[in-house]
């Protein structure tokens, strides 16, 4: 049986070569926070997640930050229970470098992301975006839905694949209390 090219680079990504990827990772550590890129890294994951090769199709890299998260600490009077610092984070990072990704480019649309690498200091993403202005876009029957203005800022309404999943709303079932957000279910009760 033979496979596909699609198969092979998918393939080739679950156990990466070490050095290269080192390699390339120190650059990443040196250049800037966000960097436009040519093309994705990973087609096979691009592609699956919607990414064509035409114009108004934009793949930016994105270096975010790991580790705990502080919380502030109070600065008056004995508070024994928020005296501690750390912080647990309810969004996942591939959420927040997509919204930091929104946030940088304003014209374009987040569509979707996934994790190119990571090291002891950073997680690095590819962040797959759309300019919904553009022709191309409009006329293609399959992402033309972007350009309608109920999809503006997906990424800070947490409407992406991976905010969907950090809000956990993977599952449709009955019990699950997440649905339509656990603020509109507080509410209700």
């Amino acid at each position: 049986m033979t496979h596909g090219l699609y198969h092979y680079l998918s393939q080739a990504w679950k156990k990466p070569d070490v050095e290269t990827l080192r390699k390339r990772m120190i650059e990443w550590r040196h250049s800037g926070v966000f960097t436009k890129v040519e093309k994705p890294l990973r087609l096979d994951r691009a592609r699956a997640l919607g990414y064509k090769d035409k114009k108004g199709f934009v793949v930016i890299r994105i270096r975010v930050k790991r580790g705990g998260h502080k919380r502030p600490r109070p600065n008056k009077g004995r508070r024994s229970k928020r005296l501690h610092t750390r912080k647990n984070l309810k969004m996942n990072y591939k959420w927040i470098a997509e919204q930091r990704v929104s946030r940088r480019y304003r014209n374009l649309e987040v569509l979707n992301s996934y994790q190119i690498g990571k090291d002891g200091m950073n997680y690095f993403y590819e962040v797959i975006c759309v300019d919904p202005s553009k022709s191309e876009i409009q006329n293609d029957k399959t992402i033309n839905w972007i350009s309608n203005g109920s999809h503006k800022k997906r990424a800070m309404r947490g409407l992406t694949s991976a905010a969907k999943k950090s809000r956990g709303l993977r599952s449709k079932h009955p019990t699950n209390k997440n649905r339509p957000s656990r603020r509109a279910i507080g509410k209700r009760k």
